[in-house]
């Protein structure tokens, strides 16, 4: 019997679910959500609240603890420097399990893990804000430009069309188009006279 046994096993090895741990924590400090299954997550919250804990304290030994199991010096610097003084004054429950629900695959019970930070907007690869801020603007330019009628909107697209076409097209003299079909009619009257 297994009385008193705090460890979850999650069906692994001692090594397979420390690592496993370690990298679900390291992802919660660097994007501030994941989401997982249950079990996981409490594992992953009861570790995830150690770090900070140690991280708050802030000398070279606590450093050196977080380091046994964030192996990124980027992320425990960012722990240590941006993250721990958020939570300066608070004494515990840095994270938050909520769960979501049956994943449809398999039926395990799904949950979210978040720390209990403010998150700034998301940002895309290429740097493009969050969509909040991505809607906001796009109502104050619809906002700031006057709105048009159709009639109006088809006028000026006709005329945008017409000024695109006159610049594309060179000028073409008229004499230059009248000589070309004689050309061609002299030949087509060659070719009959033989």
């Amino acid at each position: 019997m297994r009385h008193a046994k705090r460890v979850k096993k999650l069906g692994r090895t001692k090594s397979h679910r420390k690592a496993m741990l370690a990298n679900m924590a390291a992802s919660l400090l660097t994007y501030q959500v994941i989401k997982t299954t249950e079990t996981k997550a409490k594992e992953v919250r009861r570790l995830a609240e150690k770090l900070i804990s140690l991280a708050k304290k802030g000398d070279l030994h606590a450093h050196r603890q977080v380091y046994e199991v964030i192996r990124d010096r980027k992320l425990v610097k960012k722990l240590f420097d941006e993250i721990a003084p958020k939570f300066a004054d608070r004494e515990g429950g840095y994270t938050r399990v909520s769960k979501l629900g049956p994943r449809r695959g398999d039926g395990a019970p799904l949950s979210v893990v978040e720390l209990l930070l403010e998150r700034a907007p998301k940002e895309d690869k290429k740097g493009k804000k969050g969509k909040a801020e991505k809607k906001t603007k796009s109502a104050a330019a619809k906002a700031e430009k006057p709105k048009r009628k159709k009639k109006e909107k088809v006028e000026a697209k006709a005329e945008e069309v017409e000024t695109k076409d006159q610049e594309a097209k060179p000028e073409e003299k008229p004499d230059q188009l009248k000589e070309e079909p004689k050309a061609g009619s002299e030949k087509g009257d060659s070719k009959d006279s033989e």
